[in-house]
């Protein structure tokens, strides 16, 4: 997936393969070859490509070994993945314990509605992987109109649909919305 991005971002850059080969000092062959997910490029490298492409290096890095199957392809999800914001918290509680259980957590933040009960209670924390990728079904954290939300994320007839699993709450359709970011999956769902 880190191929994938670094191709998006440069494409949207309007950068050539040859300008990035020669601003990072990379082989172009050898980029070519990370853009299309047959290599990874070493740290140092990625370090270099974000300050070609004037991106925060961090935020790939998160992408860094997920891979993009047939489905998220074929849904353009990659299109919704964040590689030049990043989540803005305005108070920070506290630290919490992250358990060994899940090593890929980057935050945790506390659910502060009822969308998603039972599933996720009101009041209690649920941990993050930023920049991951959903699987049909699994829960996420979006942002959809500058609004921050916990759902379901479901593929449904060549739409995206964004469901609470508490039954009073609509679902929201992004399917064709321009301000629809996954900021990451919600680790401690059952």
């Amino acid at each position: 997936m880190i191929g994938d991005m670094i191709a998006k971002v440069r494409k949207e850059k309007g950068m050539t393969k040859t300008e990035l080969a020669r601003l990072t000092d990379i082989n172009i062959g050898h980029l070519t070859h990370i853009e299309k997910g047959e290599r990874n490029p070493s740290h140092k490298a990625l370090k270099n490509i974000c300050r070609a492409l004037d991106i925060p290096y961090q935020q790939l890095m998160y992408t860094y070994d997920k891979q993009i199957s047939e489905e998220q392809e074929a849904y353009g999800l990659i299109n919704h993945i964040s590689y030049n914001k990043v989540p803005a918290v305005s108070k920070l509680d506290s630290f919490i314990d992250c358990p060994s259980s899940l090593p890929s957590a980057s935050l945790a933040i506390k659910i502060n509605d009822n969308s998603m009960e039972p599933t996720l209670k009101k009041g209690t924390y649920s941990f993050i992987e930023l920049n991951s990728l959903l699987n049909n079904k699994e829960v996420g954290l979006f942002s959809i109109d500058n609004e921050i939300i916990i759902r379901r994320f479901i593929n449904r007839k060549s739409k995206i649909i964004l469901k609470a699993d508490n039954k009073e709450i609509e679902d929201i359709d992004v399917t064709n919305s321009k301000n629809f970011y996954i900021i990451g999956k919600i680790l401690n769902v059952k």
